[in-house]
C-alpha cells in the first residue's frame, strides 16, 4: 500500500480547448438571457 502513494503521478499534459468550442460557448453565451417572470427566471436562447 505504501508503493501507491510514495509512486510519482505522470504530468498531464496541458490541454487546449479547440477553437470551435471556444466559438460555440461563447455564442452560446451571447444567445442566452433570462426573464423574471413574476418570481420565476426563465432561460431564453435567441437562435
Amino acid at each position: 500500500m505504501a508503493k501507491i502513494y510514495s509512486k510519482k503521478s505522470l504530468a498531464t499534459p496541458k490541454m487546449q480547448p479547440k477553437k470551435e468550442t471556444v466559438s460555440f460557448l461563447l455564442n452560446y453565451s451571447k444567445a442566452l438571457s433570462y426573464m423574471k417572470v413574476g418570481k420565476m427566471k426563465i432561460e431564453h436562447i435567441a437562435n
